[in-house]
Protein backbone atom coordinates (compact mmCIF):
# COMPACT_ATOMS: atom_id res chain seq x y z
CA UNK A 1 0.00 0.00 0.00
CA UNK A 2 1.33 3.28 -0.95
CA UNK A 3 1.55 6.14 1.07
CA UNK A 4 1.71 10.14 0.39
CA UNK A 5 2.39 12.83 2.13
CA UNK A 6 -0.80 15.51 1.66
CA UNK A 7 -1.04 19.15 3.00
CA UNK A 8 -4.89 20.17 4.75
CA UNK A 9 -5.99 22.92 6.47
CA UNK A 10 -7.94 23.19 9.37
CA UNK A 11 -8.32 25.92 11.36
CA UNK A 12 -6.36 28.41 9.29
CA UNK A 13 -3.47 26.49 10.10
CA UNK A 14 -1.76 23.66 7.17
CA UNK A 15 -1.19 19.91 8.47
CA UNK A 16 0.93 17.55 6.52
CA UNK A 17 -0.54 14.14 6.91
CA UNK A 18 1.35 10.70 5.47
CA UNK A 19 -2.05 8.71 4.27
CA UNK A 20 -1.91 5.33 1.89
CA UNK A 21 -3.23 7.23 -1.65
CA UNK A 22 -6.37 5.28 -1.39
CA UNK A 23 -8.02 7.05 1.42
CA UNK A 24 -6.67 10.57 0.95
CA UNK A 25 -9.98 12.31 -0.77
CA UNK A 26 -11.58 10.85 2.22
CA UNK A 27 -8.94 12.23 4.55
CA UNK A 28 -9.37 16.13 2.82
CA UNK A 29 -13.37 15.79 3.52
CA UNK A 30 -12.73 14.84 6.77
CA UNK A 31 -10.68 18.18 7.34
CA UNK A 32 -12.61 20.32 5.86
CA UNK A 33 -15.86 18.46 7.88
CA UNK A 34 -13.39 19.40 11.12
CA UNK A 35 -12.20 22.94 9.61
CA UNK A 36 -16.10 23.91 9.16
CA UNK A 37 -17.23 22.74 12.09
CA UNK A 38 -14.52 24.63 14.32
CA UNK A 39 -15.74 27.54 12.37
CA UNK A 40 -18.96 27.44 13.68
CA UNK A 41 -18.33 26.82 16.82
CA UNK A 42 -16.00 29.90 16.47
CA UNK A 43 -19.04 31.79 15.21
CA UNK A 44 -21.16 30.81 18.22
CA UNK A 45 -18.58 31.60 20.67
CA UNK A 46 -16.12 34.03 19.76
CA UNK A 47 -14.22 34.26 22.71
CA UNK A 48 -12.59 30.95 22.90
CA UNK A 49 -9.08 29.40 22.10
CA UNK A 50 -8.54 27.41 19.63
CA UNK A 51 -7.82 24.03 22.22
CA UNK A 52 -11.16 24.49 23.45
CA UNK A 53 -12.64 25.17 19.58
CA UNK A 54 -11.24 21.47 18.67
CA UNK A 55 -12.70 20.03 21.75
CA UNK A 56 -15.91 21.22 21.40
CA UNK A 57 -15.67 20.22 17.51
CA UNK A 58 -14.22 16.68 18.44
CA UNK A 59 -17.62 16.29 20.74
CA UNK A 60 -19.80 17.44 18.20
CA UNK A 61 -18.49 14.82 15.51
CA UNK A 62 -18.34 12.15 18.17
CA UNK A 63 -21.91 12.75 18.98
CA UNK A 64 -23.09 12.67 15.55
CA UNK A 65 -20.96 9.66 14.28
CA UNK A 66 -22.92 7.73 17.40
CA UNK A 67 -26.19 8.82 16.44
CA UNK A 68 -25.56 8.04 13.07
CA UNK A 69 -24.40 4.10 14.17
CA UNK A 70 -27.71 4.12 16.50
CA UNK A 71 -29.93 4.81 13.64
CA UNK A 72 -28.15 2.27 11.67
CA UNK A 73 -28.33 -0.50 14.39
CA UNK A 74 -32.35 0.51 14.11
CA UNK A 75 -32.20 -0.03 11.01
CA UNK A 76 -30.77 -3.08 10.91
CA UNK A 77 -32.90 -4.55 13.33
CA UNK A 78 -35.73 -3.68 11.53
CA UNK A 79 -34.84 -4.83 8.47
CA UNK A 80 -34.41 -8.54 10.66
CA UNK A 81 -37.61 -7.85 11.89
CA UNK A 82 -39.11 -7.64 7.95
CA UNK A 83 -37.51 -10.75 6.81
CA UNK A 84 -38.46 -12.89 9.97
CA UNK A 85 -41.82 -11.74 9.30
CA UNK A 86 -41.68 -11.41 5.64
CA UNK A 87 -40.57 -15.64 6.31
CA UNK A 88 -43.53 -16.05 8.24
CA UNK A 89 -45.75 -14.64 5.82
CA UNK A 90 -44.43 -17.08 3.56
CA UNK A 91 -44.28 -20.55 5.15
CA UNK A 92 -48.37 -19.59 6.30
CA UNK A 93 -49.08 -19.26 2.43
CA UNK A 94 -47.59 -22.47 1.40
Amino acid sequence: MSTQAIDVMIFDKSYRIEAPTSEQETLKQAAKYLDEKMKEIRQAARGLEAERVAVLAALNICHELFENKKQNDMAQKMGQALQMLTGKIDKALA
